[in-house]
């Protein structure tokens, strides 16, 4: 499993890449929070955000398949969730379904509520991707215990990205040695194979866990994130995020005009 699937294009030159990870922290949650108060009817504001995102990514010299790729595979997940909302909501009635013994019905309402929560996802995970894919995570975690998030979600989030392609590993080399026995047989005698896999699989999670937090505190870790790397804050830090804040605040009072 690739060990940058995450920050693949952190590496690289940009005006996004230089700076430091707690403005683009503060502002993409700020343009999360804008995105996710904007009203219904709200499209000039959505417009205004579409075009943030265009600049920010042609910045970042990000390319646009990679960003529309990793987006499209988060989506469905909300859709899943989004989906039954037309169903629920009272108004209008835009049509109605007969489905086995019951009749369902979608409301205009519904629809619109739906139409806006996909919109509002898309741009908010889409700027999630550009934050992800231009910062590198062990600096992105640094910014965050700079801004005074829990030291113990920091340490979470920093073992669960380190460790988990390691489990992954694990997993490839368990079902390598599963198929190299010639895996087959009957449907209950695979369900019991794949059980007794998942079950070592988590022994050996816990005891190299154990092995890692005895190696950890051996070396003197107490808790803290460090990096060779000093984040520091520049003029043009101050300048981004000055006038994202101005474009976000514009993008909300275009709808009380």
């Amino acid at each position: 499993m690739k060990h940058s699937f995450l920050d693949q294009y952190s590496d690289r030159n940009s005006l996004i890449h230089r700076l430091d990870p707690r403005t683009k922290l503060v502002t993409t949650f700020l343009f999360i929070t804008a995105v996710a108060l904007t009203p219904l009817d709200g499209w000039t504001s959505y417009a205004l955000y579409s075009v943030i995102l265009a600049i920010w990514l042609v910045l970042s010299r990000v390319p646009v398949s990679h960003v529309l790729r990793r987006s499209l595979v988060i989506l469905p997940f909300v859709v899943l969730i989004a989906i039954f909302i037309p169903f629920f909501r009272e108004g209008d009635i835009a049509g109605s379904y007969n489905v086995w013994l019951w009749q369902v019905s979608v409301t205009h309402s519904g629809l619109a509520v739906l139409r806006n929560i996909l919109i509002r996802a898309w741009l908010s995970i889409l700027s999630l991707i550009l934050l992800t894919s231009t910062t590198r995570l062990s600096d992105l975690l640094k910014g965050l215990e700079q801004l005074h998030m829990p030291r113990v979600m920091v340490m979470v989030l920093s073992f669960m990205y380190r460790y988990i392609f390691v489990l992954v590993d694990e997993v490839m080399r368990m079902k390598q040695a599963r198929d190299s026995r010639n895996f087959g047989g009957r449907r209950w005698w695979q369900i019991r194979t794949v059980g007794n896999m998942i079950g070592t699989l988590f022994i050996r999670a816990y005891e190299r866990g154990e092995r890692v937090y005895a190696a950890m505190v051996a070396r003197g870790f107490d808790g803290r994130s460090r990096t060779l790397k000093r984040l520091e804050f520049k003029p043009v830090d101050a300048y981004f995020g000055l006038s994202l804040t101005l474009l976000v605040i514009w993008g909300n009072i275009i709808n009380l005009i």
